[in-house]
């Protein structure tokens, strides 16, 4: 495998390049992708849903002027969706093509070519030349078993097919693996990465959030969606509200022309944080049993 440039000079440079493609990024958020780079290792990043996990590997690629190859992981996916597969269709015409006096071994050598080679995700990105960011998002949804389908790659950046031989990566992508947590990975493949966990965000990382993320929201109402929203995920609830739902949240009340959040207000607009009916119960008697906390907007 031959050698290739580092992406990012240091960390500070890697936050304010986050910065400029709208990711709030903190010191060991920073840090973790500066290593990667440094080291070529995989990250792998765990965390609730809807804390940034995937936005952050979009957000690396724009700010490496990366292309994103994006592997999107569910129960049952296999080499053929991941990797690749022949394309079989195809195959069959060829065979026709032949006829019934052409010379099998040549058709036999001629179906398994790059012709009728179908590149999936993984492939892809391995036989990319243009720079690229590799996504494997939620592989905890994976089977144990289908694990192994990564640990060449994350370990070797290459690709094994019988038909043709070893295929080795001429540069080495950046790639981030997403984890929700619902299940516990192998020791194989966290060996292979560096990890990162991302919680929901503090109050004041929250808050820039928010300003960066809503266009026209003032500093008083931003402020106070990133106070109630901290307030509600502290109640036993089935799904915390994510960074993402804060923003849509944040959006709806500046489209409604809202400066500040009432319990009226808060009660009308909250289906847009939570998404189960007991959650919501919970938040709206919350609302009720403690109006002067959401005036102030939470502690």
């Amino acid at each position: 495998m031959i050698g290739q440039e580092v992406r990012f000079e240091d960390v500070d440079g890697v936050r304010t390049a986050l910065a400029e493609s709208n990711y709030l990024a903190d010191d060991g958020i920073a840090g973790v992708v500066y290593l990667a780079d440094r080291l070529d290792k995989p990250i792998l990043v765990e965390g609730p849903a809807g804390t940034g996990k995937t936005q952050l590997a979009q957000s690396v690629a724009e700010m490496a002027g990366a292309r994103l190859i994006r592997l999107q992981c569910y129960e049952g996916l296999d080499e053929s969706k991941a990797l690749y597969e022949w394309n079989y269709k195809k195959q069959l015409l060829r065979i026709q093509a032949g006829g019934d006096d052409s010379d099998w071994s040549e058709i036999e050598e001629d179906l398994f070519s790059e012709e009728f080679l179908l590149t999936r995700p993984l492939l892809e990105a391995i036989r990319a030349e243009d720079p690229v960011v590799l996504l494997i998002d939620e592989v905890d949804r994976l089977e144990v078993e289908t694990e192994a389908l990564l640990l060449e790659i994350l370990s070797e950046f290459q690709v094994s097919i019988p038909e043709l031989g070893t295929i080795r990566a001429t540069q080495i992508p950046l790639v981030f693996l997403t984890s929700n947590a619902t299940r516990e990975l192998s020791e194989a493949l966290k060996r292979r990465c560096l990890y990162l966990y991302i919680d929901y965000p503090d109050l004041e990382r929250e808050r820039q959030i928010v300003m960066a993320k809503v266009p026209g929201i003032d500093a008083n109402l931003a402020d106070q969606v990133a106070r109630i929203v901290r307030s509600i995920r502290q109640l036993d609830l089935k799904k915390h509200p994510s960074v993402s739902e804060t923003i849509d949240w944040a959006r709806t009340l500046v489209l409604l022309g809202i400066s500040n959040v009432d319990g009226q207000t808060a009660t009308e607009t909250i289906n847009i944080l939570l998404k189960y009916r007991t959650d919501i119960d919970k938040a709206v008697k919350e609302f009720a049993d403690r109006p002067d906390e959401l005036e102030a907007g939470g502690t």
